[in-house]
């Protein structure tokens, strides 16, 4: 039984998500202990202590050392929680990362605003173009610089979408505040920076339509601000990059 399911944790769609979802399952199951033991302590007290049993005050205080050893164990097993599982599992996703870049993953930027999300693909050529703050504007909310090569065939979207069974590479950006950017399906989240572009990686392992949500308060407008992501077969996924690739070739060449 997962006590984390019990608590309406969604099912998970990504590969190293397992992993996450045994911490957080073993992290519940020790507070669930703790709680049980310190309910059981504090009614133990209101018995032993009733006013009616101990009319008169001790003042010699506690001389057992129980206490003392219960707080020992409760140190040790925080630090096995600690050095036995968080810490080998975010050593495999550093380690994993050089191993992601070989795969051929599929790269996406994403770029968090007050309050929505918004998605740069690099197109066939799995180069995105440069950007330039200065170009942001109604038609190009991105900044894109389609005077580039690089970026003749880029092409941006509102939703993500990603290739099932594939590693996907996200650069997290955001054009005004922090943001965080959290898909709850794929245990995965990454606050996004003013300046910096941080890349966050993981591997989609189920078809699905969910949902991506801002996981820090960004302003009256972050509790919607909301978005979608899309897992497809590599049919489909080849299919909507190839379609969208060609349109933006056609519109951003300039004419000979």
């Amino acid at each position: 039984m997962s006590p984390s399911e019990l608590l309406g944790l969604p099912k998970n769609y990504s590969a190293h998500g397992g992993q996450v979802d045994h911490l957080m399952d073993v992290v519940h199951w020790f507070m669930i202990a703790l709680f049980v033991g310190w309910t059981i302590f504090f009614f133990v007290c209101l018995f032993k202590f009733w006013h009616k049993n101990n009319p008169k005050a001790s003042y010699h205080g506690v001389r057992s050392h129980l206490s003392s050893h219960i707080e020992v164990a409760v140190i040790i097993i925080e630090a096995v929680l600690l050095l036995g599982f968080a810490f080998p599992l975010w050593a495999n996703r550093v380690d994993e990362w050089d191993k992601v870049k070989e795969m051929n993953p599929v790269r996406v930027r994403v770029v968090g605003w007050q309050f929505g999300w918004s998605y740069h693909y690099p197109g066939l050529d799995g180069k995105f173009g440069r950007t330039d703050t200065d170009l942001i504007s109604d038609t190009n909310s991105l900044g894109i610089d389609y005077t580039d090569p690089n970026a003749h065939d880029d092409f941006t979207d509102s939703t993500l979408k990603l290739q099932v069974n594939r590693p996907a590479v996200l650069n997290i950006g955001t054009k005004d505040v922090i943001h965080n950017y959290s898909i709850v399906p794929m245990r995965i989240q990454q606050d996004a920076i003013p300046g910096k572009e941080i890349a966050m990686w993981f591997t989609p392992i189920e078809v699905i339509e969910t949902s991506i949500v801002c996981g820090q308060l960004c302003g009256d407008g972050h509790a919607n601000m909301s978005g979608s992501m899309e897992v497809v077969s590599e049919a489909d996924y080849a299919d909507y990059a190839k379609s969208k690739s060609e349109a933006a070739l056609k519109a951003n060449t300039p004419a000979q």
